[in-house]
């Protein structure tokens, strides 16, 4: 018996150690973790320099209340990742993860525009198939039809949504890349025009969509489009990088691949590596200004937030990234990754799809490939090449509900930075194995 209410219900199997791209479990398994959990451990299990970090800072000082106090962690955590005030971004404001800091930001947004005197502004638009985290106002403001539906009549209603890039899905056959564009950008202008353009504080997106349907980028030009549109019209760009930034794509910043820096920046996941509980956002100079020169602060906290401990962890995952040069292992790793997916799942009658950047990848599972036709939901094709990977050693992240909510099924790869060559390919020998099984069990 166990008296943690757990996700699905079930009791899962206890994780008891972890070891570089590895968890063992109580019963005795070893399970290659080829996704970090959600996108989370980017540096692996059991860093010894990290944990020492840690214990350091908590016998140091364990928490001082931001109300009173700052703290060292968390300006040097700071210092380390604007120093060079990347796209403009100035300031940084810690919590505890990706769905506070995504709070956080459309708190911050509201309060830029009563702080520059435009209080009408109150709405955001957002994608659908996107997903900006569970907490009321997070998941209001996302697309995520399968975690939304429960709690929609508790949703705010000031958020609405707009066709995601998801050229795979949605983009018309016949209909150009320059066409597709157009057309998304023309349905963003409609709903600027629909809500009334001087109410909308901010469009929030993913640079690359994580869990919703499966790491899609956007084409080439498209948050561009989307910036200019913002521009015109006076809305902030946030962008989302709880789950593809912090180096998981290639680049410390997804959007350094977009050539479109935000308004504000969520981050979370790969800024700590699950070591500790971290989430953030990082902030334009304009933002801040209109602070300094208005009310003087962020009228928004939280008891843990910019935690010591927290972001002592998160200070030393950022040293080690930088320091043993891990983003050229992902940008390296990641082409083998993609390089070994392609080679088995490229001409495999039931995968769509191959899609991802850095090592962030996925494939989408489908019925037909010619048609481009997905599974039934009923057959729960994600649960069960969950299922038959982990049979064989294997934990990545599934999911379902790819095209819509209801229907469609991915599997998300996205290995630490630390992964080696050996590591990659045995991730896409078992997985292979995996989908081969589930197929054949339907």
């Amino acid at each position: 018996m166990s008296r943690v209410l757990h996700r699905s219900g079930a009791i899962p199997p206890i994780a008891v150690r972890g070891e570089g791209i590895y968890l063992h479990t109580a019963d005795g398994r070893a399970i290659i973790d080829a996704s970090g959990g959600a996108a989370v451990a980017a540096l692996g299990h059991g860093n010894r320099r990290i944990a020492e970090a840690i214990g350091r800072q908590a016998a140091e000082m364990a928490y001082a209340h931001t109300g009173t106090f700052s703290n060292q962690p968390a300006e040097d955590l700071a210092e380390l990742l604007l120093h060079d005030e990347p796209g403009g971004l100035t300031r940084a404001w810690f919590c505890s993860s990706g769905s506070e800091g995504n709070e956080a930001a459309i708190k911050l947004a509201r309060q830029y525009f009563l702080e520059i005197g435009q209080p009408q502004r109150c709405r955001t638009i957002a994608r659908l198939q996107s997903y900006h985290g569970t907490t009321l106002g997070a998941l209001s403001a996302g697309g995520n039809t399968m975690r939304r539906e429960k709690f929609l009549p508790i949703l705010s209603q000031n958020h609405s949504l707009v066709s995601p890039c998801f050229p795979y899905r949605f983009q018309n056959d016949g209909e150009t890349d320059a066409q597709y564009l157009d057309r998304l950008a023309e349905e963003l202008e409609a709903e600027f025009q629909r809500l009334g353009p001087d109410t909308v504080m901010a469009f929030i997106a993913e640079p690359v969509v994580g869990a919703t349907t499966g790491c899609v980028a956007a084409l080439p030009g498209y948050f561009q489009r989307m910036r200019q549109i913002c521009d015109r019209h006076g809305a902030l760009l946030i962008l989302d990088e709880v789950m593809c930034g912090m180096g998981r794509t290639g680049t410390m910043h997804a959007w350094e691949q977009e050539a479109t820096p935000p308004d504000i920046q969520i981050i979370a996941k790969g800024l700590g590596g699950g070591y500790q509980p971290i989430g953030g956002i990082l902030i334009g100079d304009r933002i801040v200004r209109a602070l300094q020169n208005g009310s003087g602060g962020f009228l928004h906290g939280q008891t843990y937030q910019a935690h010591p401990v927290a972001c002592a962890a998160a200070l030393e995952v950022q040293r080690i990234i930088r320091e043993d040069n891990l983003l050229q292992n992902v940008q390296a790793m990641g082409k083998r990754l993609e390089t070994a997916l392609v080679e088995r799942f490229g001409n495999h009658r039931h995968v769509g799809e191959v899609r991802g950047r850095g090592l962030f990848w996925a494939i989408e599972l489908v019925a037909d490939r010619a048609g481009k036709t997905p599974f039934d939901p009923a057959q729960r094709m994600n649960e069960r090449v969950k299922q038959q990977a982990f049979a064989r050693g294997l934990s990545g992240y599934p999911m379902g509900g790819t095209i819509d909510g209801t229907r469609g099924d991915h599997y998300i790869v996205a290995p630490p930075y630390i992964v080696a060559a050996a590591e990659i390919d045995a991730i896409v020998e078992r997985l292979g194995d995996a989908v081969d099984a589930a197929i054949a069990s339907v």
